[in-house]
């Protein structure tokens, strides 16, 4: 069965990195984008960033552009959210997101937290 396994949350400082990733299983990861989505307690996801087959493609939300990079390695079925200069409005909880024949598969979240 489909499997996303995200790691890489904790707490950082403002200012500070932290780069998320999503190891996927169950499926041929090579053959789907993937994307990054926040939630906070009470609220909709949102989608923050997707990546196309390869990087070629690359979406981003506004309020991350320039700050946050999505990318993907095909050969470990990974796809990585690079995020610096980490401001306290980045504090969610993270989800990896794979789209597939119309059904949407997500990661268990991990929990981004930037305070000081």
């Amino acid at each position: 069965q489909v499997q996303l396994v995200e790691s890489g949350g904790g707490l950082v400082q403002p200012g500070g990195s932290l780069r998320l990733s999503c190891a996927a299983s169950g499926f041929t990861f090579s053959h789907y984008g993937m994307a990054w989505y926040r939630q906070a307690p009470g609220k909709e996801r949102d989608l923050v960033a997707a990546i196309g087959l390869d990087d070629s493609f690359t979406y981003y939300q506004d309020s991350v552009k320039g700050r946050f990079t999505i990318s993907r390695d095909n050969a470990k079925n990974t796809v990585y959210l690079e995020m610096n200069s980490l401001k306290p409005e980045d504090t969610f909880v993270y989800y990896c997101n794979s789209h597939m024949d119309g059904s949407d598969y997500w990661g268990q979240g991990t929990q981004v937290t930037v305070s000081s």
